[in-house]
C-alpha cells in the first residue's frame, strides 16, 4: 500500500545552509531510489540530495535559491510500504468473474485475471480532479505500470497506471471530465498471474497443487545498444515542457526534444499523440529534423511596422562563412586570454627597416612580426597547432605550420593561408602577407589559398579597439587576435615609463587547451615580441 514520507535532507557533514542550485523534480513525478531531487553547492562542491526510496513525488517545499541544513524537509512523497492491494467489499461478494481493482502507484500487482474494473485511487486532499488525457482506447493491450489517464490538479499533473496487464474492453471516462478517488476508469479482460518476480508466494489449497507458473518476464526490457545513439536532449527547455510525466518518458525514449514539439493539449500541454506525430513528421520527410541539437531560435519580427527599411542580400561571402562561424561557436566551448605585450623596441626597429623593405617591394607591417612571433610560439606549444579528431578522442600534432589571416573586403571576411611560415623569415612573411590580402580585396584568391590553415590570426589594430574575442576556426583549437597598440605608463621598478603596449585576445578551444597553457602561450608570444632581434634572424 502507498505512504506518504516526508523528504528530509541528508547527513551534511560540517556544512549548513548550503545553497539549493537546481530542483531537479515537481509534483507528479515519478522517482527511483537514489534519483536526483535537489542539486546543492557548497564553496568546494555541488552534489544531489537523491531520492530515498522510489515513488511518486507529492511536494516540494524549497525552490533554487534556498538553503538547507541536513534534516531539514524539502517535501513528500508517495511510497510503497508493501503490495498488499486494497480491495472494495464488492470484490469479495461478487461471484460473476468481474472485479473492482483500485488503480494505484506504480509496483503493486494482480494476480487475479478475467474482467477488472480499474477505478481512481485515492487522491489525497484533492476532489473533482480534470482528466487532461486518455492514453487507452477498447481493444489496447496494456501492461502493468502503463499510463491509462492523466490528471490535473491546480498544482501537478499526474498520470493513474494500470496494475494489471490485460485487453482494455471499455473506456468509461473522457478528456475534459471531473473524476474523484473511485471513480471507474475502465474495464479490462485481465491476464492472470501477474505477480512480480522474486515476490512472496500466496498460500494455497494443497488440495490442487499446480506446477510452477511460468517465470514472469521483466516489466521493461533491457536497454539497448541504441539508446546511446539518440539525439541529445537540451535538459532547460524539456524540463520547462508542459507535459506530464508519462509523455516525458516516451520523449525521452524516442530522444524527442519537447520544446520542439507542439502541444495540442488544453493549455498546449504536450500529449502522446504530439510526441509520435513529431517523431513521424522527422520520419517521413514532412518536417525538417531540428538543428542545432533544439537550439531555441530568435524571434521573428517584422521591422516595416516600426519605420521604412532597406532588405539587401548576404554576399556570397558572407552566406558561406556566416554558418561556419555560427558552428565553430556552438560546437567549440571558448575561453579568451586577454594580455599585453611590449613592443616599443619592436616598432621602434621596424620604422627603421620599413624603408629599405619598401624599396624592395615589401610593406613591412607589425602584422609579419605578430606572425613571426606566432610561429615560435607554436613551436614552444605544439598543442595550440594541433587538431582534436572528429571522434573527440585523440589529438592530431601537425608537422608543419600554415598561418591564416583575417582580411577585411568588401565581399566579407576572408581567410588567407601563408603556407610553412616557420620556414620564412619576416621579410617572406610580409611580402607574402601584402600579395594574399590584395589577391583578397581583389576577389582573385585561388581556393588552396584558403585552405589548411593551422592557426588564425585576426588583427582589428589598424581600425582600433582594446580588445575583443574572436571566434575558433574550427577545427583549428586557437585564434589570436591583435587590437591597437597604445602607449601606457609601465612600472620599471622605480618609476613608470612610457611603453607601447598592444593587446591580444587569444581564444581557444577548452577541450584541448586549459587556462595555464594558453597563459602561458600568450606570455611567450609577448617576450618573443619584445626580443625584436629574434624575429629578424634569418632562416638557417
Amino acid at each position: 500500500m502507498a505512504n506518504s514520507i516526508d523528504i528530509v535532507v541528508p547527513d551534511l557533514g560540517d556544512f549548513e545552509n548550503v545553497e539549493i542550485i537546481e530542483v531537479l523534480v515537481a509534483p507528479g513525478d515519478s522517482v527511483a531510489r537514489e534519483d536526483g531531487l535537489i542539486t546543492l553547492e557548497t564553496d568546494k562542491a555541488s552534489f544531489d540530495v537523491p531520492a530515498p526510496e522510489g515513488g511518486v513525488i507529492e511536494s516540494m517545499t524549497v525552490a533554487i535559491g534556498d538553503t538547507v541544513s541536513t534534516g531539514d524537509v524539502i517535501g513528500r512523497m508517495t511510497v510503497q510500504v508493501s503490495d498488499t492491494v486494497v480491495i472494495t467489499p464488492a470484490m469479495a461478494a461478487e461471484p460473476t468473474g468481474e472485479t473492482t481493482i483500485l488503480a494505484a502507484p506504480a509496483g503493486e500487482r494482480r494476480k487475479s485475471g478475467g474482467k477488472q474494473t480499474l477505478v481512481v485511487p485515492d487522491l489525497g486532499d484533492f476532489d473533482e480532479v480534470e482528466v487532461i488525457e486518455v492514453h487507452i482506447a477498447p481493444g489496447d493491450t496494456i501492461a502493468v505500470d502503463d499510463p491509462l489517464v492523466t490528471l490535473e490538479t491546480d498544482k501537478a499533473a499526474m498520470d493513474v497506471p494500470a496494475v494489471v496487464a490485460g485487453t482494455v474492453e471499455s473506456v468509461l471516462i473522457k478528456v475534459g471530465e471531473k473524476i474523484s478517488a473511485g471513480a471507474s476508469l475502465a474495464i479490462v479482460d485481465a491476464v492472470a498471474d501477474q505477480e512480480p518476480e522474486g515476490a512472496p508466494a500466496t498460500a494455497k489449497p494443497a488440495a490442487t497443487p499446480q506446477a510452477p507458473a511460468p517465470k514472469a518476464a521483466p516489466d521493461k526490457p533491457a536497454p539497448s545498444a541504441a539508446a546511446n545513439t539518440l539525439p541529445k536532449i537540451e535538459e532547460g527547455g524539456f524540463a520547462k515542457a508542459h507535459a506530464s510525466p508519462s509523455v516525458r518518458k516516451l520523449a525521452r525514449e524516442l530522444g524527442v526534444n519537447l520544446v520542439q514539439v507542439k502541444g495540442s493539449g488544453a493549455k498546449n500541454r504536450v500529449l502522446h499523440d504530439d510526441v509520435k506525430a513529431f517523431v513521424k513528421a522527422i520520419l517521413t520527410g514532412q518536417a525538417a529534423a531540428p538543428a542545432g541539437g533544439g537550439l531555441p531560435k530568435t524571434p521573428s519580427v517584422d521591422f516595416a511596422k516600426f519605420g521604412e527599411i532597406d532588405v539587401q542580400p548576404l554576399t556570397r561571402i558572407q552566406k558561406i562563412s556566416g554558418p561556419r562561424l555560427q558552428a565553430s561557436w556552438i560546437n567549440v566551448p571558448h575561453v579568451t586570454q586577454h594580455d599585453l605585450a611590449d613592443i616599443t623596441d619592436l616598432e621602434a626597429r621596424r620604422q627603421k627597416l620599413k624603408g629599405p623593405a619598401k624599396e624592395r617591394g615589401i610593406g613591412l607591417t607589425p602584422l609579419a612580426f605578430v606572425m613571426k612571433a606566432c610561429v615560435a610560439a607554436l613551436e614552444e606549444y605544439p598543442k595550440v597547432n594541433a587538431s582534436l579528431s572528429d571522434d573527440g578522442t585523440s589529438l592530431v600534432f601537425k608537422k608543419y605550420c600554415h598561418l591564416g589571416f583575417a582580411a577585411d573586403t568588401e565581399q566579407g571576411l576572408m581567410v588567407p593561408v601563408i603556407r610553412d611560415a616557420d620556414k620564412k623569415d619576416v621579410y617572406e612573411i610580409a611580402k607574402e602577407l601584402g600579395e594574399l590580402s590584395a589577391l583578397a580585396r581583389e576577389g582573385r584568391l585561388k581556393a588552396d589559398q584558403l585552405q589548411g590553415a593551422t592557426f588564425t590570426i585576426s588583427s582589428l589594430g589598424g581600425i582600433g579597439g582594446t580588445a575583443f574575442t574572436p571566434i575558433v576556426n574550427a577545427p583549428e583549437v586557437a585564434i589570436l587576435g591583435v587590437s591597437r597598440s597604445s602607449m601606457q605608463p609601465v612600472w620599471n621598478g622605480s618609476d613608470f615609463e612610457p611603453r607601447l603596449m598592444l593587446p591580444l585576445s587569444l581564444s581557444y578551444d577548452h577541450r584541448v587547451i586549459d587556462g595555464a597553457q594558453a597563459v602561458r602561450f600568450t606570455t611567450f608570444l609577448g617576450q618573443k615580441l619584445a626580443d625584436v632581434e629574434s624575429l629578424l634572424q634569418a632562416i638557417p
